[in-house]
């Protein structure tokens, strides 16, 4: 009987074990677990989310600060069409944590970067341009493109001295949108070194609309695999949500993928950057606990926990601090619930919002608890302890149980 461990993920002649732990925002992929990937043999991701306010945590820098001093006064104004980002701040904070986590690295693995398309911070061409920019001046191992169709990240790298040189993938949940990628980016004479294909039972932002449950990993797996081997393209394919034991990844392995994405289990590692009163609440959650709505300003659907604080807050929108998903108008859907609800209840000193949420703020704060589908799972990961909390895991054991594990059994910690 096979094991993850019999297949390994190459890249030229580079081996690696087939295990890429996804990059969950805002710094839940974390730095030290993805430290631990790469010392295991595998890929780790940090995430480029938010990463002014990460580095005021990590590094003591006040980027935040500074840009809630310069638009103070802006703070009661629904027009937030102002409020920009210092680009060069932008890129000083990508320099410091990739930067500072390469230098960190050991073994034999890799560190790659999660960059979301979504994260417009009211300039999405320049700012995303910056943090691409950034991140490969910092050397990072490689790139994987999210939260959008990145129809022209390609372009906007290829003028860096490192864009043929870094592992450059992007992550897709149909066919339809790597046909179109690969179009759209074919003038740069540069083709993917990976694609993460994204089933409908990943956490957070889903690359499918509320109907998500009419799609399965398997089947758009094998429809990219039939796709590229009649096309006669060589790119590995990283199938990613859902895969919840050494064995469903094994499966994927088998039917000819490279490696698999994964996350879930992870969340409630020692080693990630949740805060460890939310990681008991990923154990304790039930199966009807975990919600897909649509509350994102993104405009995609997310996975979440329903008991998430963030959903139904009516926080006065954090522009001015934060700002990440303000569009090239400065506007954002969030704004326009808030104060449509402050214009239907002038006299509440408490304002609730349960279309939309803040997203920038809660997830910066760690209210809003994006999970996976199987997050109900957990708690049969680990052990319940005497005061009713559960052991949290290493990232290596989580890890090794993935790499090692049959028979779909999962292994406990001592």
């Amino acid at each position: 009987m096979k094991r993850v461990d019999d297949f390994r993920l190459r890249f030229g002649k580079q081996e690696l074990v087939p295990i890429i732990i996804g990059g969950m925002g805002v710094d839940i992929s974390s730095a030290e677990l993805a430290l631990e990937a790469a010392r295991l043999g595998g890929v780790g991701h940090i995430s480029d989310a938010m990463l002014p306010t990460v580095s005021d945590r990590r590094y003591d820098t006040d980027f935040v600060k500074v840009k809630l001093t310069q638009y103070k006064y802006n703070l009661t104004n629904s027009d937030k069409t102002d409020i920009k980002f210092d680009l060069g701040q932008v890129a000083e904070s990508t320099r410091l944590h990739v930067g500072n986590t390469m230098e960190a690295k050991r073994g034999s693995g890799m560190i790659f970067v999660n960059v979301m398309e979504k994260l417009t911070m009211n300039a999405p061409k320049e700012t995303l341009k910056v943090r691409l920019h950034a991140a490969l001046s910092a050397g990072i191992d490689g790139i994987t493109l999210a939260a959008g169709l990145h129809l022209g990240s390609f372009a906007m790298m290829e003028d860096h001295p490192r864009f043929r040189d870094a592992k450059l993938g992007i992550i897709v949940s149909s066919l339809r949108a790597l046909q179109l990628f690969l179009r759209k980016n074919s003038r740069t004479n540069r083709l993917p070194d990976y694609i993460v294909v994204e089933g409908p039972l990943a956490g957070g932002h889903l690359g499918f609309g509320m109907d998500w449950a009419k799609y399965d990993l398997l089947t758009i797996t094998q429809e990219i695999i039939e796709y590229l081997k009649a096309e006669k393209l060589d790119i590995p394919i990283v199938p990613a949500g859902g895969i919840f034991t050494g064995s469903d990844a094994t499966a994927f392995l088998e039917m000819g993928a490279a490696a698999v994405q994964v996350a879930t289990r992870f969340t409630v590692a020692k080693e990630c950057g949740l805060p460890g009163d939310v990681q008991q609440e990923y154990f304790k959650a039930s199966e009807s606990d975990i919600v897909v709505n649509g509350v994102s300003p993104t405009g995609y659907p997310m996975r979440m926990l329903k008991s998430s604080p963030a959903i139904g807050s009516g926080i006065r929108p954090g522009c001015e601090s934060y700002g990440y998903l303000l569009d090239s108008e400065g506007k954002c859907s969030y704004i326009e619930a808030y104060n449509r609800e402050v214009a239907l209840h002038p006299d509440e000193k408490k304002i609730q919002v349960f279309d939309k949420t803040c997203l920038c703020t809660h997830m910066r704060n760690f209210k809003m608890w994006t999970c996976g589908h199987y997050t109900y799972r957990l708690k049969d990961t680990t052990r319940k302890l005497a005061d009713g909390n559960y052991q949290l895991l290493s990232a290596e054991h989580v890890f090794k149980d993935y790499q090692f594990s049959t028979d779909n059994k999962v292994a406990l910690p001592e």
